[in-house]
Parts: C-alpha cells; structure tokens; sequence
C-alpha cells in the first residue's frame, strides 16, 4: 500500500511535466558570425509574437578588435515599432520587452567598423549567440517559485497555466484571423458577383444599341424597309 501511495502522489507531477514538454515551444536560440564593415547591413533574426507577449532577449557577443556591434529590437506591424536600440553591446546582455503589435519581432544587428581600419583585406567579424525567450519561456519561474514560496507541483502548475493562456490566446487570434479571411473572402465574392452582373448588362445594352444601329443604317441605305 505504501509502494502505491507514493506511486500515485507522484503521477501528477509526472503528468504536468508530460505536458509541458508536449506543449512547450522550444527557445529560439541562433550562433552566427556578423561580418563588420564600414556602413554595415542589419541581421536581423525575426520570431512570432502576440500582443502583451514577454520577450527575453539574451545576446553574447564575441571580442574582436576594432568593431563596434548595435543592437536594435524592432517589430514587423504596420507601425514599425522599435522597442530598443543600443550601441556598443559586449559580452553578454539581457534585454526584455513587450510585444504591442501582432506580427513578428526582430532582433537585428549591426557590426560597424571603426573609423580609420582599412576594410580590404582580412574580413574582421564578430560571433554572435543569441537565445530570444517569447512568452512563457521568458519568465523565470524559479525565481517566482522562490519569491513566493511555491513548492515544486506549485511551480509546474504555474508553468502550465502559462503555456495554457498561450495555447489560448493562439486559438483567439487564429479565430480573429479566420473571420479577417472570411470577411475578406465575402467582400471580394460581392465585388466578383457585382462586376460580373455589370458586365452582363454592359453587354446587353452593348448588343441592343448595335441591333438599333444596324437597322438604322439598313434603313439609310434602302436594303430594309
């Protein structure tokens, strides 16, 4: 009975963590070398992200002599926001922001080269490891376990209600998202139908005229009565 008391006391833990392996997304994590050059291109490393939605952007970037990497958090919806700009990053930095717009946000990069470096030659370069966190992975649970004194089941269950309200707020904006459509859909169904009654008139009308033109003009030239 005791083999079989513990063996139940710990299924749930088990079934909570089954779960969140099934349902949690894996962190978007990226190693690439940025190449530095004088008036340098952005990379930028796009991911998806819902309105509210945390995002924990963890950048390590590489030495190298005589380049100077900016960093800039931007969003891809209609008003382009930018939620950070930083210049000069080193080493490691940690960034958090907030999603306000739906669509994706970019992480983009810059590797300037300093003033005064000739750019032919040896291609100079930094490494770049980059781990962006969006939504429930952004937050640290350990650290909220601790706060709040949760114990382990405690801390699983908070876990899972977040990945739960994801899973939510994904079928509502794929909800929104296919009523868009389908709005769209009608509107363009309506816009077809009227142009094509349009057109059939317009051909009608075409034809009458062309029949009371004819007989006019067979008129004129005495070939009909």
């Amino acid at each position: 009975m005791a083999h079989l008391s513990r063996l139940f006391s710990t299924l749930p833990v088990f079934i909570l963590s089954t779960l969140l392996l099934f349902y949690a997304q894996p962190t978007q994590a990226i190693k690439f070398e940025l190449p530095a050059y004088r008036y340098p291109p952005a990379k930028c490393i796009w991911n998806a992200a819902h309105p509210g939605a945390l995002v924990i952007v963890t950048a390590n970037v590489g030495p190298g002599e005589s380049q100077r990497v900016d960093i800039e958090i931007v969003d891809a919806g209609a008003e382009k926001n930018v939620y950070l700009s930083k210049k000069a990053i080193k080493g490691e930095s940690r960034f958090a922001v907030t999603a306000h717009s739906e669509g994706d946000v970019g992480v983009c990069f810059r590797n300037y080269l300093e003033p005064g470096v000739a750019s032919e030659g040896n291609r100079r370069s930094r490494v770049v490891d980059l781990d962006v966190d969006i939504g429930a992975d952004a937050v640290d649970y350990n650290a909220i376990a601790n706060q709040e004194s949760l114990s382990a089941l405690e801390t699983e269950m908070r876990k899972l209600e977040g990945i739960v309200k994801e899973i939510v707020d994904e079928l509502e904006y794929l909800k929104r998202r296919e009523e868009r459509f389908q709005s769209t859909n009608l509107s363009t169904n309506r816009r077809v139908q009227n142009f094509a009654w349009f057109t059939l008139f317009a051909l009608i009308g075409l034809g009458v005229w062309q029949i009371f033109h004819l007989r006019a003009f067979f008129k004129r030239k005495y070939l009909i009565d």
